[in-house]
This record gives C-alpha cells, structure tokens and sequence, in this order.
C-alpha cells in the first residue's frame, strides 16, 4: 500500500504539471518541482538532527523508568481494565501484562517503545485465537486502541514544531490531549458497540465514569477562556507536564537507587539506532509530498474541496490541513510529510498548521497499525477492525477540527 501511496504521489504531480504547462502554459513548473526535490531533501536532514535528539533523550528517560518500575506500576494500575475489556482473555495471562505496557508506553508517547512490546502482546493473544488467520476479538480491541492512539505527551510533534521554529512547540498540548482522547473513545464505543462489551462493569465505569468526568470538567472550565487564555494555558500545562515527567522518572530512580546516569545513557543508544533509520523514510515521503505541492496538485484539490465549504456557507481555514487528515490512515510518515510541508508553506503558528500538528496527534496509523501487527501472526481477516479503527480516525479529526476553531480562532 505504501509503495502505491508513494507512486502515486509522483504520478499525479506529473499529470498536475502536465496540465499547467500545456493547458496554463507555464513552463516553470518543472524548474519548481526540481527545485523542491532538492529543498525537501536538505530539510529532512535539518529535520533529523533535532530528531536524533529528541529520541535519544527521552528513550534514555524511558530506560530509567523502567528500571525505576514507572512501567509496571502503569501495567499494575491498567490491568484490571483490560482483564474486563477482554474477558475471554484469563487473568494473570502474559497478554494482559504486555497489553497494558503497551498502551502505558503510548500513553507517554513512546511510539517506538510501544510497537516491540505491542507485537509480543499480539502474539500471546494468538495463542488464546481460536481461528489461526481471523482475528479474536482480543485482538481487535487492542489494535482499535493502537490505532486510536491515547497520547499524554506528543513528543515527536513537539519536536517537529520546534524544529521549525515555533516559539512554543508544546502550544497544541491541549488541543491533540482533546482529540486524541475523543478518538480512542470512539473506537472502545465502536468495539463494544460490536462486540457487546460489559461496559456497565463497575470497574470499566469507574475507568471510563472517571476519563469523562475530567475532560467534561476541563471543557466546562476552558469554555470560560478566550481563545488567548486557552493558548496560553496549553502552553503552560504542556511545558508543566513535560518537565515533570522527567522530574518524576529521575525521583523514582533515585528512589530505587538507579544508577540514573549510566541507565539513560544506555536508552538513549537506542535513540541514536532508531533515529538514523528513519532518515531514508523522511526523505522519500517529503520529497514526494514537495513535488506534489511544486507541481500544483494539491492546490487543485485542496481548491475543490475549499469551494465546496465556501459554497455550504462554512469557513474554510480549516481546508489546508485536510492532507494530512487525509494521508493518516494510510502512512504515518506521509502524515508527518504532509505536516512539515503545511508548517513550511503556511507559517507554523497559522491555524492550518495548528490544526495539522493536532490531526497528526490525535490518532495512528491505521492501515500501517492493521498490517504490522496483524502480520505478525498471520491473521488474514480483520473482521470489524478497520471499521472501529476508521471510525476512531474520523472522530480524531472532527475533534480536532472543533478544538483547534475553539483554541486558536
């Protein structure tokens, strides 16, 4: 799909330059696209010394969390949801265990810690599946919850802002805390809904009672503040968060007599390994995405569907950061492409860039999500997982939208 995707990217910005130069007659336009494949190459290099970074230093933080039992105590404390959301799941099965480091690592935003420990769980969950290439409804319900993607801290998103010079990187904390908890809610409704899930449990009320007690609160109170006041304060709980985090995972290893240094230096290797092998994906997909924006495609798409929302009498600021909504289901580093792009053309604090940024943290990758890790036990039929994870998607960016018009305007 991805090689698709890919190939598609460059053959419709041909077709797009085609037509502007033979029916606008502006010949320039391959001079552009040129120009962009050397420009979106430089940048996905500038991109990546920030990245190296980024990564190196929180999975280093991560590696004194867990020798510091941060994880577990987040697996202990997530266990019995799971134990219930899964009943055909025994308790004190190894799935269980990783099933909730996993989502505690995305939760955190540890994407890349999260896929390894996300995978094994899905292959304990094949040992219980009944059926070798159709998938449990174990199984459905933790790649919905992958796909939707509840994230405390969108690190890599912070990263991306900062290293296209946006004053505040952590100003969408609030906006992508909003919608990517609308989206995992819509795909653990939808499960349910299907799978006829207990959810009146008191335990999975208390969960879920709880979640809806405080995002109804935080709405309540931030439906009193300009939308001034609501920047500021996703500026300030995003910074406040962040750093207390890493405040919190120093104190525990501290506590439990971790050789703190030494232990983030050995994660933060990893960083540096996982880093440099991103570079070629980055590449490819920024490149493509800049000759497609070069040869004027996306302007033509994107003009289409602006007319149409202008013609239903509804603004349409939010119309530029659709690309990336509309890649998301299909690559993540296409959506990130998009999103670079979108900060680069339109400014990094424009509304379509906010929006975007927002998009980006809202939900996963779904058909990437459905494929590493279906394939990696063979399941062959999905039965109604791409719908419940389609469903989070959609709901991730109808949030987004609506938050993003609340918080910036």
């Amino acid at each position: 799909m991805l090689d698709r995707l890919w190939l598609g990217f460059f053959l419709t910005a041909a077709v797009a330059a085609l037509a502007h130069w033979l029916v606008g007659g502006d010949a320039t336009v391959f001079a552009a696209m040129v120009e962009s494949l050397f420009a979106m190459a430089k940048l996905s290099v500038e991109v990546m010394v920030l990245l190296f970074g980024t990564l190196t230093l929180w999975l280093g933080l991560l590696g004194i969390a867990e020798r510091a039992g941060v994880v577990d105590a987040l697996a202990r404390l997530l266990g019995p949801l799971f134990r219930r959301l899964m009943p055909e799941v025994p308790a004190g099965h190894p799935a269980i265990g990783l099933i909730t480091l996993n989502f505690a690592a995305n939760v955190l935003g540890l994407d890349n810690a999260a896929t390894p420990i996300g995978l094994r769980a899905m292959r304990e969950l094949q040992t219980l599946n009944p059926s070798a290439d159709t998938a449990s409804n174990a199984q459905i319900l933790f790649l919905v919850l992958n796909a939707s993607s509840l994230t405390l801290l969108p690190v890599g998103i912070f990263m991306y802002r900062a290293q296209q010079g946006a004053p505040d990187p952590t100003l969408v904390f609030l906006p992508i805390l909003l919608a990517t908890s609308a989206s995992t809610l819509a795909g653990l409704l939808g499960v349910a809904l299907v799978q006829r899930l207990k959810l009146w449990d008191p335990v999975v009320l208390a969960w879920l009672g709880g979640a809806a007690l405080l995002l109804g609160g935080a709405m309540a109170l931030l439906a009193a503040l300009s939308a001034t006041a609501l920047a500021a304060l996703s500026s300030l709980l995003g910074n406040l968060v962040l750093f207390a985090i890493v405040i919190a995972f120093l104190l525990a290893g501290a506590r439990r007599r971790v050789p703190v240094y030494a232990c983030f230096v050995d994660g933060a290797r990893q960083g540096f390994d996982v880093a440099k092998d991103l570079l070629p994906y980055l590449v490819a997909m920024l490149c493509a995405v800049g000759v497609l924006r070069a040869s004027g495609a996306l302007d033509y798409a994107l003009d289409g569907i602006r007319y149409v929302v202008h013609a239903a009498g509804l603004d349409a600021r939010f119309v530029d950061a659709l690309p990336t909504a509309l890649v998301k289901p299909f690559s993540g580093s296409a959506a990130r492409a998009m999103l670079i792009e979108t900060m680069q053309h339109n400014g990094v604090d424009s509304f379509p860039a906010l929006l975007a940024a927002t998009v980006q943290g809202s939900t996963e990758t779904t058909f990437y999500v459905l494929a590493v890790y279906f394939g990696a036990v063979g399941i062959r039929r999905a039965r109604h997982a791409v719908g419940c994870a389609l469903l989070a998607d959609l709901a991730g960016v109808l949030a987004s939208i609506a938050v993003c018009y609340r918080f910036f305007g």
